[in-house]
């Protein structure tokens, strides 16, 4: 018999959710075959078998928190067709019928009779369990036609739907003062925050009660990038098999700028600053489960293209849900685009332990002063920097932002700076 535990998965990172069972109890498993999903506080992980068997019993269902080191679940040795001694057989899961019962009758009681497992509990699949919680409803209430007398998630959905009267009351003790606001007979519809949003939520109460947020701001004159994109995106795209992006620009500026102005790239541990000799930056990227901000490491030392490679191969696997946690830990400074989305202007919250956030924003034309005669409409852009006041003055957030501004309106000095 080989336990199934929750493996250590970061120094950061004690505990997780299980988002989903990939097997059930009963079925046969490869090693190296996926069992469930986890999900921590920054991505999710896959557990696999550390051994060829029959999964003979889940402790811990769909939602449960669990703890690193702790048992979810076992694998009994055995072949494929093993796996009939891992659920309870149908005469097990009633009292024995007589033979002059017939066999409708010794149906009724299977249904009637919930089979238990060896802790009390009424045997189900781990989804059943967790609709059955969202419900508010007891397993050991609800009825079932599977022959082994396993409550499925279709059973639950189905007693939901014809016994919603009867089991509205019970629901109704758990609601808390807030759902009082809820109007009778207004649709609602209630899920679960998972364990990413809720981390992210916290964090940011956080970052907003433990730090001296400030944010200022500036715009940029995006003609110059503009114009040089344009003429190079074709050779760019040809030499290197990768487009000639906006955020290689920024993340170049970006790190001209935080050369010129260290304490932008530090931090504070207790009473000392921590002031980073590296460049690793973060880049914020909508996933679908929430924001993430996987890191470009030492950002200094690559090209333009292999800034904008690094940031697409991120980009992409934060979308597919494949970051492993050391693309995500470690940055010392966070850009974020919202301008993707069509933002104009915006006040970003810091990246704890960071104290430095750029915001960029949507590029607009506006009208824009040549000198005292002349306008021009001009492609610009609100740029926001959000910084931690205990350890950034003004005078050096300012003079950092109008460093990017001036590198920017100016791009063959990036070429200089390396």
């Amino acid at each position: 018999m080989a336990e199934i535990k929750v493996p250590e998965l970061a120094e950061s990172i004690s505990e997780g959710t299980i988002a989903q069972w990939l097997k059930q109890p009963g079925d046969y498993v490869e090693q190296g075959e996926y069992l469930l999903e986890l999900e921590t506080d920054k991505v999710n992980v896959e557990l696999t078998a550390e051994e060829s068997g029959v999964l003979k019993e889940v402790l811990k269902d769909s939602g449960d928190t669990v703890q690193v080191g702790e048992v979810i679940g076992t694998i009994a040795a055995g072949e494929a067709g093993g796996s009939e001694s891992a659920a309870p057989a149908p005469e097990q899961a009633s009292a024995p019928a007589s033979k002059e019962e017939p066999a409708a009758a010794q149906k009724e009681e299977a249904v009637k009779e919930e089979p238990k497992a060896g802790n009390g509990r009424t045997i189900a699949s781990p989804a059943a369990r967790k609709l059955a919680r969202e419900k508010g409803l007891d397993l050991s209430e609800i009825p079932t036609v599977d022959p082994l007398g396993r409550v499925r998630k279709q059973d639950v959905a189905s007693y939901q739907k014809n016994e919603a009267p009867a089991s509205a009351p019970k629901a109704a003790p758990k609601a808390n003062a807030a759902v009082q606001t809820e109007q009778p007979g207004k649709p609602i519809e209630r899920e679960r925050m998972s364990r990413r949003r809720q981390t992210i939520a916290k964090r940011l109460v956080e970052v907003q009660q433990t730090a001296a947020m400030l944010t200022t701001f500036n715009e940029v004159d995006m003609t110059a990038v503009m114009d040089l994109r344009k003429r190079r995106k074709d050779a760019f795209l040809e030499q290197n098999d990768v487009k000639l992006g906006f955020m290689s620009f920024f993340t170049k500026a970006v790190v001209a700028a935080l050369k010129k102005y260290p304490l932008l790239n530090a931090e504070i541990q207790g009473d000392e600053l921590v002031l980073k000799k590296f460049y690793d930056i973060g880049i914020a990227v909508a996933a679908n489960e929430g924001l993430v901000v996987p890191v470009v490491r030492d950002a200094d030392r690559l090209s333009f293209a292999g800034i904008e490679k690094e940031i697409g191969h991120l980009a992409k696997k934060a979308r597919d849900n494949k970051l492993s946690l050391n693309e995500l830990q470690g940055g010392s400074f966070t850009i974020t685009n919202g301008g993707t989305f069509g933002s104009l202007l915006s006040t970003p919250i810091l990246n704890s332990p960071q104290v430095g956030i750029l915001g960029m924003h949507k590029i607009q034309l506006r009208p824009v002063a040549i000198d005292e005669e002349r306008f021009e409409n001009r492609p610009m852009m609100y740029l926001a920097l959000s910084y931690d006041h205990r350890i950034v003055d003004g005078k050096e957030a300012v003079g950092f932002l109008v460093t990017i501004k001036n590198l920017l309106e100016d791009p063959e000095q990036l070429l200089l700076e390396g």
